[in-house]
């Protein structure tokens, strides 16, 4: 495998992840008293391939994915939106209600989603990206870093803007940082394999 092979995988793999946990996000579960979207099972997987590609790659690709991700999500509500609004035949009204139930998304959710994930993954790889300038050691270190912070304004901004005024502020700080540290330990029990990655694609030829 050629290193821009690799790269052609970690794009999918990333924009995958994420329209799965876009879609993921209508349901949420209960651990204890903390609620949790269900999408948290899958989207850890958006920021571990965010450290791989500012790692491996750099920054301005890392960026160019994320826009490019950001674009196929844009495409993904439109087409949603659309299929959504096409009249559905008689004998399959639950179907239509149950598919928009799943696929729909508030103004305010998608407003929440769009920035929190611009936002997050930027500031995700900017901070690998200028760890690694400052030492090309401790990459368990940069992996942790960076997903804290971004995963940690990811859950600020999404859920501050998604739940404001909708939950008591305690609950959503409990969310908050609950979310983001699921996220990180996500983050922390994969890192092996984030390890042989990125190790294994620093040998490979263009």
């Amino acid at each position: 495998m050629k290193k821009n092979e690799l790269l052609q995988i970690l794009i999918g793999v990333f924009i995958g992840c994420l329209l799965i946990s876009n879609v993921l996000a209508a349901k949420t579960f209960e651990v204890g008293s903390i609620v949790l979207p269900t999408a948290v099972i899958v989207f850890p997987i958006v920021y571990i391939v965010n450290d791989m590609l500012a790692e491996v790659y750099g920054f301005k690709k890392a960026r160019q994915v994320i826009f490019l991700g950001f674009a196929v999500n844009l495409l993904a509500v439109a087409a949603y939106s659309i299929a959504i609004a096409l009249p559905a035949p008689e004998y399959a009204t639950e179907i239509a209600e149950a598919f928009s139930i799943t696929l729909s998304s508030t103004g305010r959710v998608l407003v929440a989603s769009f920035a929190a994930y611009i936002i997050g993954s930027l500031v995700n790889a900017y901070v690998m990206d200028k760890l690694k300038a400052k030492s090309e050691k401790h990459l368990m270190f940069r992996c942790v870093a960076s997903t804290l912070i971004g995963e940690g304004l990811d859950a600020l901004i999404f859920i501050s803007i998604a739940f404001y005024g909708i939950m008591p502020l305690s609950a959503l700080a409990v969310m908050i940082v609950a979310q983001a540290t699921f996220k990180t330990v996500f983050e922390i029990i994969v890192y092996p394999i984030t390890k042989t990655v990125i190790k294994k694609a620093k040998t490979l030829t263009e």
